[in-house]
């Protein structure tokens, strides 16, 4: 169960990290957002998806982060 949560800790920061690296390089003008969406368009026409579902994912990887931790403690 310890090896879960590394894993489910690290897929936190990976997608946090893209999330914030996407509205960074917007923000700082170094990709092109038409929509001001915070998205970049070259990232936007390949991975849509993983943007639109960029709540239901930070859930769904924060309750078992939870539920391995509450496994591994208790």
């Amino acid at each position: 169960m310890g090896d879960a949560l590394v894993v489910l800790v690290f897929l936190a920061v990976l997608f946090g990290g893209v999330y914030w690296y996407a509205s960074y390089s917007t923000r700082s003008g170094k990709e092109l957002d038409e929509n001001n969406n915070f998205i970049p368009d070259s990232w936007e026409k390949n991975f849509s998806w993983f943007f639109s579902a960029k709540t239901l994912i930070m859930l769904v990887v924060g309750i078992a982060i939870g539920f391995v931790l509450a496994k591994v403690i208790g």
